[in-house]
């Protein structure tokens, strides 16, 4: 890698992968807990057992292949414990939607059988973060993270997330998609908050979860600025401080503040490599990752099957040039408003506001999809965005 302009027009080839906007994914995350003791510690060894053969390889040992879910999902479990499941790129929402349901399903229903219940939330109402996973990646994010303040544990080890995957989309549609979706992020986080509890006490947060992110290394997780999203994707990862590094047996820390950009201007010992730089891609964190495909970071876990609005929402803000322009507009006015959304919910009357006219412009950009996808969604903003109310407030009332 001999230069930063190489290193830059790498990065926006590999994560914008520009052409017709027709794949969707999704990711669910879901916090594991004993069935009768859930402020206890799940271990890694009874979490294996419990998955079976989907269990991941960082927690066999020694490690073993992993079979996907029966729809093609893959499984993860991140440094808390969290499950994930990653579903296949599908050619429909409505097949991802089904595929994500029929998977989650069936990891849930085994970790039932184990005793062990799934809770689908942004953040842990029971434990307070340990991180479950030793593995070299993850003691290199806790060094890291612990520099600024216990948030990144609270990230990494007690939050959960929907995140759909959506296209880039074409040359005429991407550079709208991405803004679209940076736009209408506060109102998204206010509408599906669903996290003021975190290890048994009110944090004073709708979203204890957006504040965990808010609270950490801005460097990657802040959203990226500039006109033309690759420029501004290749600068914010140049830009961002080493997390870690790879080596062969032994720690991954990284030395304090040196960015990927001082590691190709000599920092370090040996120069990095382009596979350096695309390992250091998954180390950033921004409210919207560009690997590809764009990735949607900022909703917590859901309750039940309330995920299904929360994806099938910001499908449908974003699949319409009409859709992005209605949208973007109606969300102008709280555009860059993380904090409120976090803090406050749709109690905020401006974020409430909004709220209400997305959930309109995606029920019409959901025309004509499968009714019950339609219905999930009518169905959640019935019982809460319409009242100006989030899934927080049940948590209130309980």
């Amino acid at each position: 890698m001999p230069h930063r302009e190489a290193a830059e027009a790498y990065v926006t080839r590999i994560c914008f992968k520009i052409g017709p906007p027709r794949l969707v994914g999704l990711e669910l995350e879901w916090l594991v807990h004993d069935q009768r003791k859930p402020a206890s510690p799940v271990s890694p060894a009874r979490l294996a057992a419990a998955l079976g053969p989907w269990c991941p390889p960082a927690l066999r040992d020694p490690p073993a292949p992993q079979a996907p879910l029966p729809n093609g999902s893959a499984v993860t479990v991140e440094p808390g414990g969290q499950v994930e499941i990653s579903t296949l790129p599908a050619p429909s929402l409505a097949a991802c939607l089904a595929a994500a349901a029929a998977d989650a399903g069936m990891l849930t229903a085994r970790l039932a059988q184990a005793g062990l219940s799934t809770l689908g939330a942004g953040a842990d109402p029971h434990r307070l973060p340990t991180r479950l996973l030793d593995v070299p990646r993850y003691a290199a994010m806790e060094a890291y993270f612990d520099r600024r303040g216990p948030s990144g544990r609270t990230m990494m080890c007690a939050t959960a997330a929907v995140q759909p995957c959506l296209d880039a989309g074409d040359t005429e549609s991407f550079a709208d998609r991405w803004r679209t979706l940076h736009a209408i992020g506060p109102v998204l986080v206010a509408m599906f908050a669903n996290s003021p509890v975190l290890a048994g006490h009110r944090t004073g947060w709708r979203s204890s979860r957006q504040a965990a992110w808010l609270d950490i290394d801005p460097h990657r997780t802040a959203p990226p600025q500039g006109a033309d999203p690759r420029e501004a994707y290749a600068r914010y990862a140049l830009d961002a401080p080493l997390l870690c590094v790879r080596r062969d047996g032994g720690r991954w820390s990284a030395p304090p503040g040196v960015t990927f950009a001082d590691w190709i201007a000599g920092a370090m010992d040996p120069a990095p490599t382009y596979d350096d730089l695309a390992y250091h891609l998954s180390t950033l964190f921004p409210p919207v990752r560009a690997a590809g495909h764009l990735e949607v970071r900022y909703l917590d876990a859901q309750a039940g099957d309330d995920w299904i609005a929360a994806a099938a929402i910001t499908w449908a803000l974003t699949a319409t040039a009409l859709a992005r322009d209605l949208a973007t507009a109606a969300a102008e006015s709280v555009a860059g408003r993380w904090f409120d959304a976090a803090r406050y919910g749709l109690s905020d009357v401006a974020l409430a506001r909004a709220a209400r006219e997305l959930a309109g412009i995606a029920l019409d950009g959901l025309a004509g999809q499968p009714a019950h996808i339609r219905d999930h969604v009518v169905e959640f903003t019935e019982r809460y965005t319409l009242r100006g109310r989030c899934p927080a407030d049940d948590w209130e009332a309980a």
